[in-house]
């Protein structure tokens, strides 16, 4: 009989604002950290934390440490800063998502987990509407 290899699974959390993004990997549980990048440690300028490139560049770094520890298979958790703060993601999470598929990796599930307010802190005058 052929045998048959069991494949490797992880979560990859994308947390993108318009200041950084931060990609995260974790085992399938999410208990165990695997891998940590963000965009500030692939660029030199703090203003450039947030840009696709920086986020592109952190999601390639990313999968190279994800393909040596043999995973090969991912699921995907998008996050916005969320709760009183903005509720879409920045423009880092599109590149991210992109260049981890151009890495090689087969993208299994992605998935949202902004947080939303239950009816957190009162917002600013010109977002109370």
């Amino acid at each position: 009989m052929a045998e048959t290899k069991k494949e490797k699974w992880g979560i990859v959390h994308i947390y993108s604002s318009y200041n950084n993004t931060i990609i995260h990997a974790t085992d399938i549980t999410g208990a165990e950290t695997i891998a940590r990048v963000s965009g500030g440690m692939v660029t030199r300028n703090q203003r450039d934390e947030g840009s696709p490139y920086a986020a592109m560049q952190a999601a390639f770094k990313l999968a190279e440490i994800l393909k040596e520890r043999g995973i090969e298979n991912i699921h995907i958790k998008v996050r916005a800063p969320g709760g009183s703060g903005q509720k879409n993601p920045g423009p880092g999470a599109q590149a991210a998502i992109r260049a981890l598929a151009r890495a090689g990796l087969r993208i299994g599930r992605i998935e949202d987990v902004t947080p939303v307010p239950h009816d957190g802190t009162t917002p600013k005058k010109r977002f109370k509407k």
